[in-house]
């Protein structure tokens, strides 16, 4: 009985040297600083380039009052043919000129304040639009010379565009990504970090402006005179903007 006790105590004994060997080299196998898990670098970038516009959109305007809505109708109606006419006799196709916004509105006699009176319709009140795109900006001027040569009185502006935008927007777009680029390698050595992979990019859009946009006088129509309308087209501004976040890993 004795000698079944410690041979049973003896392998007990055995088996606890032999565990406690296994986890000490387990533990031996693990790394005392294991390796953090990478981090990030969020950039953002931004860049601008300059096109001259290729395409540009003329809006005057015809205003007329007068005691009958027909009267006031007709006689702006009539402005609008001669303008048309005019505009046609530049060579400007048909197509590519458009009439819109054509309104008639009651115009109300003035009324002394709190005299009670129902408000008293002392006109009307008729408006149109015409817009002229143009090919050939050097026709901007002789166009908006024409319309108020033949009764226009509002003049809406002038909008310039480009026909095919794609290439100056990618342009910007490099750009404001190889900036942003630039920022996180900096970022990367100064921190002494590994830059790795690209993880996500965010386009923060991409807008052009215009000179018009820019609150930039286009051309001056205060008085009408025999001198031709100067017109500066100026330089469209693409602006676009990304953000990237990059995945950094320690130098070793």
């Amino acid at each position: 009985m004795n000698g079944v006790q410690t041979h049973m105590k003896t392998t007990a004994i055995a088996l606890g040297f032999a565990l406690a060997v296994f986890s000490t080299s387990a533990l031996a196998q693990q790394p005392n600083n294991p390796l953090p898990l990478p981090g990030v670098i969020t950039v953002s970038g931004s860049a601008q380039v300059s096109a001259v516009p290729d395409e540009a959109t003329v809006r005057v305007g015809i205003v007329r009052q007068s005691a009958s809505a027909k009267d006031a109708q007709e006689e702006a109606s009539r402005v609008g043919q001669a303008i048309l006419k005019a505009i046609g006799a530049l060579g400007v196709p048909a197509q590519r000129i458009q009439t819109s916004r054509l309104t008639i509105s009651p115009t109300y006699a003035q009324q002394r304040p709190g005299n009670g009176d129902v408000p008293r319709i002392a006109g009307y009140t008729a408006s149109n639009n015409i817009s002229v795109t143009l090919d050939n900006l050097s026709q901007i001027g002789p166009v908006v010379d024409a319309a108020l040569d033949n009764g226009a009185n509002q003049l809406d502006g002038v909008q310039f565009r480009l026909k095919n935008d794609g290439p100056v927007r990618d342009q910007a777009l490099k750009l404001a990504v190889a900036e942003a680029k630039g920022k996180a390698t900096a970022m990367a050595e100064a921190l002494f970090v590994t830059l790795g992979p690209v993880i996500e990019v965010t386009e923060n859009g991409v807008s052009i402006v215009s000179p018009q946009d820019r609150g930039e006088a286009v051309f001056s129509v205060s008085a009408r005179s025999s001198t031709p309308t100067p017109v500066s087209t100026g330089q469209l501004e693409i602006n676009a903007s990304v953000i990237l976040k990059y995945a950094i890993v320690p130098r070793y």
